[in-house]
């Protein structure tokens, strides 16, 4: 999409499947109007930085980045130098998506998620600093002594952090370049454009443009029930993690969310899966047919400046690629009509 005043398209890819695979779909995506493909971060799948390295080779103009990693698993620094090899290897299109990680996953590995919105802006801050060639020594939510890089990106590299929480969705508004609000209803997205109002009112006269972008589950198919029952597992990850005003904004018996993050952390994965409640896939999955999924696309980008397209994409997810940028380009359409 060239038109800058467009809303932006972008993409989750799971690395679920082998690299190779991802990278074909990232392709198929780009051909498909797509602007930026996010690899999201999880233990129990492929590297996403192994799989971003294979989708520089097989797109040209396509943005990239992991979307999101997490600083608890992986040292910050190290995150910074991964991001920049990802920008060098793309020839500059790398982006920094960058969140405090699922709660329940890092709970699997004995990890506390500790200070979140500190640690997270503490990460972009000394990331920004190393990609323009400092040294730098830091005590804060993790220890950096005289670190630096051996390597420079090719350019800036734009800061996405992943929010849904109020304190996190200000920040991310105030000091980075965009936000991945974890959000696909729009009356989430309503209030996180509140948040955000708010944070952008104490942002920097030189920090530059902001931009908002839901990162909406997406399941999209030829047949409304194959799309919803394919938006089970993301679902699951969302509503067992979801904060009780969350829960109250959408009617969900916060009993009925709870067994299902207690399912998620004891990683019983096929009980949790089958727990989620339609009620949970209409909040926080956009789920459905093309024609169902462009109305669900138009709502949102009331609010925001750009959709990505996260997990599950569909029960086929070729088919799903395509689907999805016919209801883009539908919503869009729509939204500049």
């Amino acid at each position: 999409m060239s038109d800058p005043d467009s809303p932006t398209w972008a993409i989750e890819l799971t690395p679920e499947h082998p690299p190779e695979r991802i990278a074909d779909l990232a392709a198929r995506a780009e051909a498909n109007g797509f602007d930026i493909a996010f690899t999201s971060s999880h233990y129990f799948n492929r590297d996403p930085f192994v799989v971003l390295s294979r989708i520089a080779d097989a797109t040209d103009d396509l943005r990239l980045g992991p979307g999101v990693v997490n600083p608890y698993e992986t040292h910050p620094v190290k995150l910074a130098a991964q991001t920049a090899t990802i920008d060098e290897v793309s020839d500059g299109r790398a982006v920094f998506g960058v969140g405090a990680g699922d709660r329940s996953s890092l709970s699997n590995l004995g990890v506390e998620r500790d200070r979140p919105l500190r640690r997270v802006l503490e990460t972009f801050d000394l990331a920004r600093d190393l990609w323009d060639g400092e040294t730098v020594t830091h005590e804060g939510t993790f220890t950096a002594r005289d670190a630096s890089l051996n390597l420079e990106p090719a350019s800036e590299i734009p800061v996405y952090v992943g929010a849904q929480g109020p304190h996190m969705l200000r920040m991310s508004a105030k000091h980075a370049d965009g936000v991945l609000i974890n959000a696909a209803h729009p009356r989430d997205l309503e209030w996180a454009a509140g948040e955000l109002e708010n944070g952008l009112q104490e942002r920097p006269d030189d920090a530059g443009d902001f931009e908002s972008l839901a990162f909406a589950s997406v399941s999209v198919a030829g047949d409304e029930e194959a799309a919803r029952e394919a938006a089970r597992p993301p679902v699951a990850f969302i509503a067992g993690g979801a904060a009780d005003p969350v829960l109250e904004r959408h009617d969900i018996d916060r009993d009925a969310a709870e067994d299902v993050g207690a399912a998620l952390e004891r990683g019983d994965l096929n009980e949790a899966f089958g727990r989620v409640t339609p009620e949970m896939i209409d909040a926080f999955c956009i789920a459905g047919t093309t024609e169902t999924v462009a109305e669900r696309f138009e709502a949102a980008l009331e609010h925001v400046d750009g959709i990505v397209v996260g997990s599950p994409l569909g029960p086929d997810l070729e088919d799903a690629i395509e689907r999805a940028s016919e209801a883009l380009a539908a919503a869009t359409d729509s939204e500049n009509d």
